[in-house]
């Protein structure tokens, strides 16, 4: 149709189906929509969670929710980004409820059709092959793909002179483990703070921690090399296993989903110290004594997006990162668009530990 322009993306025909590359179109942006070229996206473990069919997404469909770019239009109503701009992507919140007032949009009351569901608002543009639309708008962007469709609360204005390969996961895995420490624990000088994992998430935890003036860090994970890589970016204690994990600890942070590791996570907690769940949870029971959290004056915190505002968050990271004091190139790995699959492969075998996809 008039005004559509053909693009490249990576589209998942089913749930567990590999990526195929094909050619699709993009619509116009519409009200309060932001067309960006995508120089890079990152892959995030909740990418590999959608393409298995394990989030409630519309197949056949369009990935990516960590996508850096060029604004190449703007819709009716977008004024604080132009044609040209360097841009950051995060996650889509509504804006006039509750939480997103009180700069909590990761608690908004639409996060989950804004974010997984790919609904769209009335004269939102969106993805086509041929006449049949393809979902998209995951997290508001679905950005891997040459050009994603995102709007004006989750694109961030970022300086030109900024590499957008590397700072592209700010959007969601970086600002996830920098936000729980910084913006919802608000870890202090001195106390003592356990990050369990060290994925992406955890590793940003970590160096946010450091960020934060942590006394003691200790990070938990089964890979050696990246219990090596989290000394390297200042964890003063390591363990394989939480028996060697010696507390107790301010604050903990859970990046790894596994039930089983909450009970003991909440007996090394200090008195009055605080739990935060960051990772996506099976469904179950995590057999938690009441009494040791109750008695103890202990405190457990749901965490999504670490809790922050990207338009104010991201902006800070960025000036951590000028600063030297967010190295995250130290985790990252960056494939082709091309070698989509493998880049997914090399995430979830622990390869690379931050997977990035670059279109030159």
């Amino acid at each position: 149709m008039a005004g559509r322009i053909a693009i490249d993306a990576a589209v998942v025909e089913k749930p567990g189906a590999p990526f195929q590359i094909e050619r699709l179109e993009i619509d116009p942006p519409g009200p309060g929509q932001v067309l960006v070229r995508i120089r890079a996206c990152g892959i995030c473990h909740t990418d590999m969670v959608m393409r298995d069919g394990d989030l409630p997404i519309p197949f056949p469909v369009v990935l990516g929710h960590e996508g850096a770019g060029i604004v190449e239009a703007v819709g009716q109503d977008v004024v604080h980004v132009a044609p040209g701009d360097s841009v950051l992507l995060s996650f889509h919140s509504c804006g006039v409820c509750p939480a997103c007032h009180a700069h909590q949009p990761g608690y908004c009351t639409d996060f989950v059709s804004r974010n997984f569901l790919g609904v769209s608002q009335p004269g939102e543009g969106g993805l086509w092959r041929g006449n049949d639309p393809v979902g998209g708008n995951i997290f508001g962007q679905s950005a891997f793909a040459t050009h994603a469709l995102a709007h004006r609360d989750n694109v961030v204005k970022v300086d030109a002179d900024l590499p957008l390969a590397l700072l592209a996961p700010l959007g969601c895995g970086i600002q996830t483990g920098a936000g729980t420490v910084l913006e919802t624990l608000k870890v202090a000088p001195g106390e003592s703070i356990a990050i369990l994992g060290a994925g992406a998430v955890g590793l940003s935890a970590v160096m946010a921690a450091v960020i934060a003036g942590a006394g003691r860090i200790a990070v938990l994970d089964r890979h050696l090399h990246r219990l090596d890589l989290a000394r390297q970016l200042g964890a003063t204690d390591t363990a394989d296993e939480t028996a060697y994990l010696v507390g107790p600890f301010d604050h903990i942070v859970d990046t790894t989903g596994v039930l089983a590791l909450l009970e003991p996570a909440v007996a090394l907690l200090a008195r009055r110290g605080t739990l935060a769940l960051v990772a996506a949870y099976p469904p179950g029971t995590a057999g938690l004594d009441a009494s040791a959290i109750m008695s103890m004056g202990r405190r457990i915190v749901g965490v999504i997006e670490g809790g922050i505002d990207p338009q104010q968050f991201i902006p800070r990271l960025i000036d951590y990162y000028r600063q030297g004091r967010l190295p995250i190139e130290k985790i990252l790995g960056v494939y082709d668009f091309v070698d989509i699959d493998q880049a997914f492969t090399d995430s979830q075998n622990g390869s690379t530990i931050k997977a990035v996809i670059s279109f030159s």
